[in-house]
């Protein structure tokens, strides 16, 4: 079942909104609470792992949920466009900075962090599991998910590119007023994207009206579901290195560097690079088969970021080399993890007879949502135990932190990745004949 171009890059559009937000809390977010929220890092990374792992558990129940829709939009589809405004509301108001104690500060930031991530999960959790339902074909599904995350990576690029120099052009001076200012402008720009791809899409792929199952059925489906046991693991760790990663930028190229002008160019640079690899996604994997391919771009990221560790300050060549040679690299794998969990959903539904498709995709979010949760906190929880203080010139086991939290940190967090992914034993051959076998049952 082929889709059109058009309905592709409308989905699309959904991903700019929800990876426009997600790049924002990855990148901008922990520097935004340090330096002009002036919340203690240790507290911030508090805040980050409270708030992420109470959201984390909203997610299996927001795809039960959505599994359990029944409108004349679908099952998915509604939670974009009613989604929509309250997450951009909530938008604005993280990035809004009040006159009060530090204690209400901190207190506010808990709330208004919480209340975004809550809505951000009951609109993209639905969103994410539309690729399972818009086609069956598991061809399909990688060529949907290799759009959809040139989308991502351009609201990386977009993100990165602009929202400092619009902090700066639309603040004044006042940093904390920019912010806010910026962050109401993206979320305008998010609910228009939601709302063009909530009236693109079509679910296609229905489950059996006559088979029904319970939630305990369908967690036990999952849980005995080896595939995607395997990605749920891989999920979290993926995104601890991730998350790792981005949170140290900022404070990478404002200390160690001491260019922090530099950020931006540093991050821009490597999104481009994650677009082209993105591009030959949908070849590399019916060459080498999804597993095979995401093994291979793993070990190659591993090796930029151990490469990247050597960096002296002045070799901007070496740090912006890395940064390419880690972005191609990083190109296919999250259209492939998504693609792939795709495949566990019909897994699933082969071998049990029933089809929770939200349930695969929420709990997977769950797991890459602890992720980034984790990451952001360890890295500042690193930078803390060896005496980060805010907007002033490092002590050198300060730096040397924030250069493992860049390099052999996430280096050897997506090592244990690549391992577990050789445990994972849904061959693309057996695909083929669980999707005929499929086709067969829906008649």
């Amino acid at each position: 079942m082929k889709l059109s171009i058009k309905e592709k890059l409308g989905y699309s559009f959904g991903e700019f909104a929800g990876s426009s937000l997600w790049q924002t809390m990855m990148f901008f977010l922990p520097a935004f609470y340090t330096d002009i929220f002036l919340l203690p890092a240790s507290a911030t990374a508090t805040l980050f792992v409270v708030v992420r792992i109470f959201d984390a558990l909203n997610d299996p129940m927001i795809g039960a949920i959505a599994d359990r829709t029944h409108s004349r939009w679908g099952k998915f589809r509604p939670y974009l466009l009613f989604g929509a405004f309250p997450l951009g509301i909530m938008t604005a108001l993280m990035f809004t900075t009040p006159d009060m104690s530090d204690q209400g500060k901190l207190a506010y930031a808990y709330v208004t962090y919480f209340l975004l991530l809550v809505f951000y999960t009951l609109v993209m959790v639905p969103f994410n599991s539309l690729v399972g339902v818009m086609s069956p074909d598991p061809i399909e599904r990688t060529s949907i998910a290799s759009y959809k995350f040139v989308f991502a990576y351009g609201a990386g690029l977009t993100v990165q590119g602009l929202l400092i120099p619009m902090v700066e052009r639309l603040g004044q001076g006042d940093a904390a007023r920019g912010y806010q200012l910026s962050m109401m402008a993206l979320a305008a720009v998010c609910i228009i994207a939601l709302i063009v791809a909530f009236r693109s899409t079509k679910e296609r792929v229905q489950p059996d009206p006559a088979i029904t199952s319970s939630l305990k059925e369908d967690l036990r489906d999952i849980f005995s579901n080896r595939p995607w046991l395997i990605l749920f693991f891989v999920s979290i760790i993926f995104l601890v290195y991730i998350g790792t990663r981005s949170a140290a930028v900022m404070y990478y190229f404002q200390y160690y560097v001491g260019r922090r002008d530099l950020a931006s160019i540093f991050m821009v640079s490597g999104t481009i690079a994650v677009l082209l690899g993105v591009l030959p996604t949908k070849y590399l994997s019916k060459k080498m088969g999804k597993r095979n391919l995401f093994v291979a771009v793993l070990i190659i990221i591993i090796l930029s970021l151990t490469v990247n560790y050597f960096a002296s300050p002045e070799d901007l060549a070496l740090i912006f080399a890395t940064q390419i040679i880690f972005s191609l690299a990083s190109g296919p794998t999250m259209p492939l993890l998504w693609a792939m969990l795709a495949d566990t959903a019909d897994y699933s539904e082969w071998k049990n007879g029933r089809r929770a498709t939200g349930l695969v995709y929420s709990a997977a979010t769950m797991a890459q949502k602890t992720g980034v949760a984790i990451g952001a906190a360890l890295m500042l929880a690193i930078i803390g135990y060896f005496g980060y203080v805010a907007n002033v010139g490092q002590n050198p086991e300060a730096l040397w932190g924030i250069r493992m939290t860049m390099t052999i940190v996430p280096a050897a967090i997506a090592l244990t990745g690549t391992i577990l992914l050789f445990f994972y034993n849904l061959s693309d051959a057996k695909l083929v004949e669980i999707e005929r076998e499929l086709k067969a049952r829906r008649g």
